[in-house]
C-alpha cells in the first residue's frame, strides 16, 4: 500500500521526558593486536531529538565509539545500548530506525547510480517501489541533488559523494542520524545547506542526531550538546557548546583548539579589556559588537 506519511511522522516531540535514544557508560573495546579504547569517565547520552557532536583528537575513540552505536563493535564490558536495547546483539530489532553516514563514503556507495544507491536501503526493508521512488526523490530533494540520480557514483566530487550517502541515510526516515565527519569535502554553500537540515530535522521532526566533526566551528551552529574525547577514549568533558568551550584546559589536553570567533574575541579582550565576553555564532558576534560599539559612542 502507498505510504502518505510525511517523513518522520513516526517520531513524537510531545513525550513527557525525554528519551535517552543512545547511551554509552564505561564501554570497553580491545583491538587485535592490543590497542584498547575504553569511552569512559563520563557517560554518553544522546536524547531524542537532540543535535550531539562528538569532539576529540584523531585516535581517541570518536570512530569506535559510533561503531558501537551501529552495532558494528561489541564492547568487552561496560554498557552501550540504543533504543534501549545493546546494538551489537539485537541490531535486526533497530535497523530500520537508523540512519548511517560513515567517514569513508565510497564504502557505502556501491550501486550503478546514485538514485539506485539511495534507494538501497528502502529496498531491502521491503517498501513497495513506488515508496522507494518517494523516499528517495524526497532525499534528493532534500540535498538539493536530483540532477545527480542518474549519475554513477564512482564519478561523483568527495562533497557530492557525501551528500548522496546523506540523501541514502535519509531515505531510510530514520529516528537517530549516525555522522563520522559529514561536513568532509562539502564547500560553503553545501555546508551551511547540510547544517540547516540537521536543524531542522532535528528541531521539525525530532530526529536524533550524533556526528563526529573535526569541523570545530560548525559545533555552535549544529550542536544543543557536545562531548569531548582525551586520548584513550576518556570523555573528558560535556555540556552545551558554550559549556565545553569554556574549558580550555581540557581543550588543551585533547588538542582542540576554540571556534575561531572564541579566539577573535578573546584578542579584542586582550587588546580591549571592555571588549564582549567570547561568543561562538556569527548572529551573537554581531548583535555583541553593536552593543559594544553603541556603550562606546555613549562613552565617547
Amino acid at each position: 500500500m502507498h505510504d502518505h506519511r510525511h517523513p518522520y511522522d513516526h517520531v513524537h516531540l510531545d513525550e513527557p521526558d525525554a528519551e535517552a535514544v543512545v547511551h554509552i557508560s564505561c564501554a570497553r573495546h580491545t583491538y587485535e593486536g592490543g590497542a584498547s579504547v575504553h569511552l569512559c569517565g563520563l557517560d554518553f547520552v544522546a536524547h531524542r531529538g537532540r543535535r550531539v557532536a562528538i569532539l576529540g583528537p584523531n585516535g581517541a575513540g570518536k570512530t569506535t565509539m559510533l561503531y558501537h552505536v551501529l552495532g558494528l563493535l561489541r564492547p568487552s564490558e561496560g554498557i552501550v545500548t540504543v533504543f534501549g536495547v545493546p546494538p551489537a546483539e539485537r541490531w535486526l530489532e533497530i535497523r530500520h530506525r537508523i540512519g548511517v553516514v560513515l567517514q569513508n563514503v565510497d564504502e557505502q556507495l556501491l550501486m550503478p547510480t546514485v538514485f539506485d544507491d539511495v534507494a538501497f536501503g528502502p529496498r531491502q526493508h521491503g517498501l513497495s517501489e513506488s515508496d522507494v521512488r518517494d523516499r528517495v526523490s524526497r532525499a534528493l530533494q532534500e540535498l538539493a541533488i536530483e540532477h545527480l540520480a542518474d549519475r554513477v557514483p564512482h564519478n561523483l566530487s568527495g562533497g557530492e559523494k557525501r551528500k548522496v550517502a546523506l540523501a541514502g541515510a535519509l531515505a531510510m526516515d530514520p529516528e537517530l542520524l549516525v555522522l563520522d565527519e559529514p561536513f568532509e569535502g562539502l564547500d560553503p554553500e553545501s555546508r551551511a545547506h547540510v547544517l540547516a537540515l540537521l536543524e531542522r530535522l532535528s528541531k521539525e521532526h525530532g530526529v536524533t542526531i550524533v556526528l563526529t566533526t573535526h569541523d570545530i566551528d560548525a559545533v555552535p551552529e549544529f550542536a544543543d550538546y557536545a562531548y569531548v574525547l582525551a586520548p584513550g577514549g576518556t570523555i573528558a568533558v560535556r555540556g552545551t557548546p558554550e559549556e565545553v568551550f569554556a574549558n580550555a584546559s581540557a581543550l588543551r589536553a585533547s588538542n582542540i583548539r576554540p571556534p575561531i570567533l572564541a579566539e577573535l574575541f578573546e584578542r579584542l579582550r586582550g587588546e580591549a579589556p571592555d571588549a564582549p565576553e567570547p561568543v561562538l555564532t556569527v548572529e551573537d558576534a554581531a548583535r555583541a559588537l553593536e552593543r559594544w560599539r553603541r556603550t562606546a559612542s555613549r562613552g565617547a
